[in-house]
């Protein structure tokens, strides 16, 4: 008898947890305050910068080296500050193009 009133407790309790976790969650979500909203429009910007690097299997490739990727990086960002800075992104951005058809190619295959 004791024993069931006290498993109902625990689990009642465990409810009360979880829906104040949603709550929690969901204002977090929804909080319209400017500096959470830029830290949003930052952190969604971050993983998608993250998601070209593996797309262009920069991780395989280097075996996830940092300071390799870093060091590509820095490597383009100079040939970007270069006096062929349009002819550079000119190239780079045709082959962009070219590996995001050929990667939605592959996904529909």
């Amino acid at each position: 008898m004791l024993a069931d009133q006290l498993a109902k407790t625990l689990a009642s309790h465990k409810r009360s947890i979880q829906a104040r976790n949603r709550l929690l969650a969901h204002r977090a979500r929804h909080d319209m305050r400017d500096w959470r909203v830029k830290r949003r429009e930052r952190t969604r910007q971050l993983i998608e910068l993250g998601g070209l690097i593996a797309k262009a299997e920069l991780i395989e490739l280097t075996d996830d080296d940092r300071a390799v990727i870093l060091g590509l990086l820095v490597e383009a960002a100079a040939k970007l500050k270069g006096d062929n800075r349009d002819q550079q992104l000119l190239l780079w951005r045709r082959r962009g193009a070219r590996a995001f058809t050929q990667n939605q190619l592959a996904e529909r295959s």
